[in-house]
């Protein structure tokens, strides 16, 4: 969240340890979204209805600009309930006291309401309807339906479950860290969480605990029978649209009033066993803050990394109309691999000679895992090889495939882990998205990497696709790391142009 001009980050954290446990809500704090200044834990167990734990949740600014915080708590019986947390002096620009509210628990699993005890989490931020009560939803499910469970209040403190819920979907299990939330159709700007009508439209994004994907739909909002329909089309599962089709779990938005955005923050889990999270003595991360918009077709998001980051590029390195004809890999120089921004846009010839799509590959990872990087095609892979050692025996391979079907073009956006690096533990899974990409009418395609260490954040087709990877290389570090260029198709691809930039070190905690 934002207050008073400084921006607010919540986390769950373990303070005890590298692996999952003892959780509190760390917190930091930020002007600029890149550096971060660390408080003492906001939130931590200390009343009998979060005494094993305090868990996900969300903030919401009042109409009078007040914070207020609803997290899940674990009783003693080990029951999940929603507890409210508010700042204890508000004149803090950094809020590093919270109070809890003495009538806690204020949502509860009972007989009465056949709530799961053990699936009943992660509250979202709040939304005030026109008729002045206040909404929120909790993750829950019952059997394999996933759950959507809406609840009303009228001061903030005295909620009521309604008798439906906002949305549910059979067969997606568990819906952890739910958001729900309005986007603008025909502006650049976010908007807050408040609105509704005919300039919106709205997005309903789970988290399945079965998969640990997340998938969203964009839908309308009912607000008198409080009801979300997904717009018809919308896949309700995990071969749905994904904010990212990576590493990249819990994810929460918020609305920056300030600048008028609405801003995604997601974590990146492990891809090293638990046994060398111990060793370095940390796991999981948060994913470079991005702004999400509502693409102009309607029919999902587009999402890019905060301008904000840019503050750390330097030394600029660019050039353009580079052939990268069969086999070609081409080195790019003077940037630092292991820390660097790189954006790339491609110019396609031959797409009459694309490969046939096979309507049988639904499921994009997939294709990725049996065409990836080093399997020649005919246009395609193209794309970068980045945190890649001397002589490729560490490699991740950021690339694009396109096929043809039914007098059009399929765009296939692929992360390859597979050679990432010699540590045999790691997961090295590989990732796959198809874009809606019109390369009839545009034969440029756009690539952004943000490189950092063990981490790449990849934006194909200018933000409507986004792979995120966990690689931690052992030769591709340090100055034993380069970045490069490739084309493994027949069909020979030009560098419309790239700029690249080593990045500054962000002062973080």
């Amino acid at each position: 969240m934002i207050y008073k001009g400084l921006y607010h980050l919540f986390y769950q954290y373990n303070p005890k340890g590298a692996v999952w446990g003892n959780i509190v809500w760390a917190h930091s704090t930020s002007t600029d979204l890149v550096n971060w200044t660390p408080h003492e834990p906001a939130i931590y167990p200390s009343i009998s209805s979060d005494i094993n734990g305090c868990w996900s949740g969300s903030a919401t600014i009042l109409p009078d600009g007040k914070p207020a915080i609803f997290y899940t708590g674990i009783n003693p019986q080990n029951q999940q309930v929603q507890n409210l947390a508010v700042p204890k002096d508000l004149s803090d620009p950094f809020l590093r006291e919270w109070i809890k509210f003495p009538k806690n628990p204020l949502m509860a699993p009972t007989q009465a309401n056949g709530l799961n005890a053990s699936s009943f989490r992660d509250p979202t931020t709040a939304w005030l309807g026109p008729d002045k009560r206040w909404r929120l939803v909790i993750g829950s499910k019952r059997d394999r339906r996933g759950l959507a469970i809406l609840y009303r209040s009228k001061d903030f403190h005295n909620w009521v479950k309604a008798k439906h819920p906002l949305h549910s979907a059979n067969g997606t299990g568990m819906w952890e860290c739910p958001d729900f939330f309005p986007v603008a159709v025909n502006s650049p700007y976010g908007v807050h969480t408040s609105v509704f009508g005919d300039e919106v439209k709205h997005v309903l994004k789970v988290s399945l605990d079965d998969t640990k994907h997340e998938y969203y739909t964009i839908g309308t909002y009912d607000i008198k029978k409080d009801k979300y329909i997904p717009d018809k089309g919308s896949v309700e599962n995990d071969a749905g649209l994904r904010y990212d089709y990576g590493k990249f779990y819990a994810s929460k938005t918020f609305f920056d009033s300030v600048k008028k955005r609405r801003i995604l923050w997601g974590w990146i889990n492990e891809s090293s066993s638990v046994t060398d999270d111990t060793k370095k003595g940390w796991a999981g991360l948060q994913a470079i803050p991005r702004t999400l918009l509502l693409d102009k077709s309607g029919k999902q998001l587009i999402q890019w990394p905060v301008p904000e980051i840019e503050k750390l590029r330097q030394n600029k390195v660019n050039f353009a109309n580079k052939p990268l004809n069969k086999g070609s890999v081409l080195k790019v120089p003077s940037v630092t691999a292991t820390q660097a921004d790189v954006e790339v846009s491609f110019k396609i010839k031959g797409l009459e000679k694309a490969d046939e799509y096979n309507p049988i590959w639904a499921d994009p990872q997939v294709v990725c895992t049996h065409l990836g990087a080093s399997e020649n095609g005919s246009v395609g892979p193209f794309g970068l090889l980045v945190l890649a050692s001397n002589g490729l025996k560490e490699y991740t391979a950021v690339f694009f495939r396109i096929f043809k079907y039914q007098a059009k073009y399929v765009v296939l956006f692929c992360s390859d882990q597979s050679r990432s690096s010699l540590n045999q533990d790691n997961d090295k899974s590989n990732y796959g998205a198809f874009l809606d990409v019109d390369l009839v009418n545009n034969e440029t395609l756009s690539l952004r990497s943000l490189i950092d260490h063990s981490i790449v954040e990849s934006f194909g087709g200018k933000g409507k696709g986004s792979i995120t990877a966990r690689v931690y290389p052992t030769l591709a570090i340090g100055d034993g790391a380069s970045l490069y260029a490739f084309n493994n198709g027949t069909q020979s691809v030009e560098i419309e142009s790239l700029n690249a930039w080593s990045m500054k070190k962000a002062k973080i905690n």
